[in-house]
């Protein structure tokens, strides 16, 4: 059975490196001793093995033990072998690139559809979407496509923001730029506000969290859901 957390973001305003998470992640890893965790988009620009470290100090309370994916001689074999994943944010064209290039994404989506946990923040998020398309990310990279692993049948926009009223600011909201995005492709689009996370098991995919999300349909006046509600109607 599925079993996958897709969060908006790893860090609330004030609190620690996945604080407001811990809960979710006893219950999706209960039971397991040691994770997997994919550090290639790289927040910042720090290093694979800084990452990993930041990773494994925030799961270390939990007992559970943290390996990044970079440091294995076959990582194929690796996430076939897995007890479970996370994937941290950063920037996704860089995540998708790696994970690409090094021929990972169809053995990672296929060890968490056969049921192994997953979790992912923002740019990890975003890679369980239907592709990566409605990032906020900068492309510093090009990675050879845009499709993902389509764990969800919708696309995610991560730290979705409103627009903030009377702010002289004559730039693109992300309304408008997921708008455009459905110019082109019929691909639903949660706004995953922070706090708020999708939550998989097996065939049902439900909103969780505090904030509502925001949902785009290609053809249709953007609408609110709230924490709670199934996403299965998504598709």
């Amino acid at each position: 059975m599925k079993h996958i957390v897709l969060a908006s973001t790893s860090t609330l305003y004030g609190e620690g490196y996945l604080a407001y998470l811990t809960p979710v992640m006893k219950t999706l890893f209960a039971g397991i001793t040691e994770i997997i965790f994919v550090p290639f988009a790289r927040p910042g620009g720090i290093s694979h093995d800084e990452y990993t470290a930041k990773a494994a100090a925030a799961f270390a309370p939990l007992q559970i033990a943290v390996k990044g994916l970079h440091t294995f001689a076959d990582p194929a074999a690796a996430v076939r072998e897995a007890q479970g994943f996370f994937t941290g944010g950063g920037n996704t064209f860089l995540l998708v690139k790696e994970l690409l290039e090094r021929g990972l994404m169809d053995k990672l989506k296929a060890a968490v559809e056969a049921g192994r946990p997953y979790m992912g923040c923002s740019a990890g998020s975003n890679i369980g979407g239907v592709s990566m398309q409605t990032t906020n990310d900068m492309p510093i990279v090009y990675p050879p496509g845009f499709q993902t692993m389509g764990l969800v049948p919708f696309n995610l926009n991560p730290h979705y923001l409103d627009p903030i009223p009377d702010l002289p600011h004559m730039g693109e909201t992300r309304e408008t730029r997921i708008r455009e995005f459905h110019t082109q492709h019929n691909t639903p689009v949660l706004g995953l506000r922070e706090g708020g996370w999708i939550l998989v098991k097996g065939d049902n995919i439900t909103l969780e969290g505090h904030p509502a999300a925001r949902v785009f349909e290609a053809g249709k006046t953007p609408y609110e859901i709230s924490p709670g509600s199934s996403l299965n109607f998504l598709q």
